[in-house]
């Protein structure tokens, strides 16, 4: 299939090299001349501007804004929207709020033009291993997609979950829980510490791998960052950021009254990493750093 990517960084541009090397057609745009270049030599055809972009492609397109959420998606989408036709296809899959997705497929309704809401988590790995993709939108939209989709992800790793908004929605929820799993590890971690025995942390996180109830993932990545930090993980600040997902997810449960007592001290715990040293904290900037790419901020 053909394809335009707006959006050619961290994420963008791996996804790029997954379906280029799986013979996908793909036209490549960003701000950033150097990663249309890197996309260019991953085998894309690189645009100079979004009008560029669209016209490279045949109708009905296929457009996958892939920036950052907020306004770099709502201006991106603003500029892609007058050079689109009624049928083409408009994917968001930055981590948007639900909210912002139901308004961006009614403005898309109007015009005739089919929106997707795609929530992608994968990270850095999300090349070597596949992105899992939750999508919202018109179901006929996602079955002309799916082709693209069967390349990003890995087997079993993508549906249509709901009607537009509904992909966006599960993929909060999915980084809320992220948010409290990885305040469990990071807290467990800080105990571990604190025994009165030297004990091997990175030992532990592999051990815990293998027929553990708690084996996930995330111990692994662990285990590779006290590999390559050391086990008091001390190149590491014990600085968290969040990205407003674990934020928009308390706001929905506090109007719907549901109760998330962990997700929402996940939350806080990570605004009292800006301002106590904790060694949870480093555990969860390096975890972080591993499946996602997120900076650290050095000790």
């Amino acid at each position: 299939m053909r394809i335009g990517l707006i959006g050619l960084g961290r994420m963008g541009g791996a996804m790029v090299r997954r379906l280029t090397r799986d013979g996908h057609e793909v036209v490549g745009y960003d701000l950033d001349e150097e990663h249309v270049q890197d996309a260019v030599e991953a085998g894309a055809r690189g645009a100079g501007s979004v009008e560029e972009l669209v016209d490279a492609l045949d109708a009905p397109r296929i457009v996958w804004v892939m920036v950052p959420h907020g306004e770099p998606t709502r201006s991106t989408i603003e500029a892609v929207l007058p050079h689109l036709e009624e049928d083409d296809i408009l994917i968001d899959g930055g981590n948007s709020h639900y909210p912002d997705s139901l308004a961006h497929a009614r403005v898309c309704e109007e015009r005739g033009i089919r929106f997707l809401d795609i929530g992608v988590s994968g990270g850095v790995w999300g090349l070597e291993i596949g992105y899992c993709m939750m999508i919202g939108g018109p179901h006929e939209a996602f079955e002309r997609v799916e082709p693209v989709l069967a390349t990003l992800a890995p087997e079993d790793g993508y549906a249509h979950v709901g009607p537009s908004g509904a992909g966006h929605f599960v993929k909060m929820v999915h980084n809320a829980i992220e948010y409290a799993m990885l305040q469990a590890i990071g807290e467990g971690f800080e105990l571990l510490g604190g025994a009165d025995w030297d004990l091997d942390l990175e030992q532990i996180a592999s051990v815990w791998q293998h027929g553990s109830v708690i084996r996930c993932w995330l111990l692994e990545l662990l285990e590779d960052a006290f590999e390559e930090e050391g086990n008091d993980l001390g190149d590491i600040a014990p600085y968290v950021d969040d990205s407003g997902t674990g934020r928009w997810t308390v706001d929905f449960a506090l109007d719907k009254a549901i109760p998330v007592p962990a997700i929402s001290t996940a939350l806080f715990e990570r605004f009292d990493s800006r301002t106590e040293v904790r060694f949870a904290y480093r555990a969860i900037a390096a975890l972080r750093n591993q499946f996602g790419g997120h900076a650290v901020r050095e000790s």
